[in-house]
């Protein structure tokens, strides 16, 4: 429990940061451009590789003793890294002379590709090869569960920045402080800092909530936890499609659907992400951490992926369309959470007193 109450202040951290940034980053790419907008990230992620580099002593010797490897395996892996550097280099060079273009969709589709293959490939060979017992075994089957319960979840969360950003570009009354700005409307980007604020709100209720549940041997398991998460993405998802209904009859309708579905999805997140985070190390062998670590991210990058994907089809329809959409989002979050929760006795099992 402590553990699990760790990781969410740990979260809540991360999302100072991104509370802060579409404040910053939306005026100014609203008034200069979006070049601008980016070219101001770029240089917040400098100043910030800078401020690791320089203050990296105080993390004493944390992240300093990794996995021995025999001198075969470090220039193996050396070679591997200088080898995709060097094809990096040359796709992008190749890319920037106009010897070949990049299609969106289909680089999405290849990618996806890759993600599943990638995760299949390594949850296969550590159950084949990694030496593993069978408590071992059955608890990188539930990392596996987990990898697929955060990609559908992130699939759905992710629309927060492409679908949810376009209806409150085209469809939101943004009319609150539009005097501050040349446009006579906030912009939609600011939209962005309502989830970590939320975040920053929210988590230490969470994290004290579980700890009293603890206390109390009342504690939802993770697998249950995950099963809320869905449920509640698939809730905000639905008051996403009476807004939308809202929207085809009255052109636009009021931030506040919006920030209610953004509650939703922060509550469904704080019950599935920093508990996915948590749960990883306690599950993964201790010879694959950090690597089980990097699939749990997997997972959510493959989310981020279908989400681009389902947000240039959702997001460039007619509103009219976009109930019947929202619906079927809905009805995903909520079955795969129903089903989650009904597997999860069996996965409590397979996770071996893991708590």
């Amino acid at each position: 429990a402590r553990r699990d109450a760790g990781f969410s202040i740990f979260y809540m951290g991360i999302n100072l940061g991104a509370f802060i940034a579409p404040l910053i980053v939306a005026p100014f790419a609203d008034y200069f451009g979006f070049r601008a907008g980016f070219f101001l990230s770029g240089v917040a992620i400098s100043l910030g590789t800078f401020q690791f580099r320089f203050t990296r002593k105080l993390l004493g010797d944390a992240g300093l003793h990794p996995h021995p490897s025999t001198e075969g395996e470090l220039k193996r892996n050396w070679k591997l890294f200088w080898g995709g550097l060097v094809a990096l280099a040359i796709l992008g060079g190749l890319a920037l002379g106009g010897v070949f273009t990049f299609d969106a969709a289909e680089l999405a589709r290849v990618l996806g590709a890759v993600t599943v293959g990638l995760a299949l490939y390594f949850f296969g060979y550590v159950m084949l090869f990694g030496h593993l017992d069978k408590a071992q075994m059955k608890r990188v089957g539930v990392i596996a569960v987990f990898f697929v319960a955060a990609a559908i979840f992130f699939a759905g969360f992710e629309q927060a920045s492409s679908t949810f950003n376009l209806f409150a570009r085209d469809y939101t009354d943004r009319s609150f402080l539009g005097s501050w700005f040349e446009s006579g409307e906030h912009p939609a980007g600011l939209y962005q800092s309502v989830n970590p604020i939320f975040i920053i709100l929210l988590a230490p209720a969470f994290a004290w909530f579980w700890m009293f549940l603890a206390k109390r041997n009342l504690e939802p398991s993770a697998p249950a936890k995950f099963a809320l998460g869905l449920i509640q993405l698939g809730l905000g998802f639905a008051v996403m499609a009476f807004a939308a209904n809202l929207a085809v009859q009255a052109d636009e309708v009021l931030p506040t659907w919006l920030l209610l579905t953004y509650l939703l999805h922060t509550t469904a997140e704080l019950c599935l992400s920093p508990i996915g985070l948590s749960n990883v190390t306690k599950l993964a062998p201790k010879q694959y951490v950090s690597q089980m670590m990097g699939t749990w991210f997997m997972g959510v990058s493959l989310g981020n992926l279908i989400a681009g994907v389902l947000g240039g089809h959702v997001g460039g329809a007619d509103i009219t369309e976009m109930p019947s959409a929202f619906w079927t989002m809905t009805w995903i979050g909520v079955v795969s959470g129903v089903l989650l929760l009904a597997a999860t006795p069996l996965l409590k099992k397979m996770m071996g007193g893991v708590r």
